[in-house]
C-alpha cells in the first residue's frame, strides 16, 4: 500500500473515531427524519450526509441544512456510518450536535479531501 493511501485511510479512521466519540458523548443524533429535528431545534453543528443516500433523501436534508444555515458534508457509506456510531444497521444522515466535534470532523474532511484532489 503506497503512503497516500495509508495516509487517506489514516484520516478517514479518524473521522469515524471523533464521529464515535461524539456518539459516546451524547453529542449525535442519527436518522434523517431525527435530524430534520435537530437542525429545526437549531441544536444542530453539522449535519453528516451518506455518499449513497437516495437523490430525494439527499435534497430533502440539504435543502433544511441550507434553509437553517448548517454545514453539511457528504462522506462515507450508510453501513460506515451505522457503524461509526455503533449502530446495527445503516444510517444516512448524522447530526453533530456539539461545535467542539463538528469543528474537529470538519478539519480532517477538509484534510482528507486535499488530499483526494492533490491525486
Amino acid at each position: 500500500m503506497n503512503f497516500l493511501r495509508s495516509w487517506k485511510i489514516e484520516l478517514e479512521n479518524r473521522v469515524k473515531g471523533m464521529i464515535g466519540l461524539a456518539k459516546k458523548a451524547g453529542k449525535i443524533v442519527a436518522g434523517a427524519e431525527q435530524c430534520e429535528k435537530e437542525i429545526r431545534a437549531k441544536k444542530s453543528e453539522l449535519i453528516i450526509i451518506a455518499n449513497d443516500i437516495s437523490d430525494t433523501g439527499l435534497k430533502a436534508i440539504t435543502d433544511v441544512c441550507t434553509h437553517y444555515s448548517i454545514k453539511y458534508i457528504k462522506c462515507f457509506t450508510k453501513e460506515e456510518l451505522g457503524n461509526s456510531v455503533g449502530a446495527s444497521g445503516e444510517r444516512s444522515v448524522l447530526s453533530i450536535n456539539d461545535k467542539g466535534f463538528a469543528s474537529a470532523i470538519l478539519k480532517k474532511f477538509s484534510e482528507l479531501q486535499l488530499g483526494r484532489n492533490g491525486e
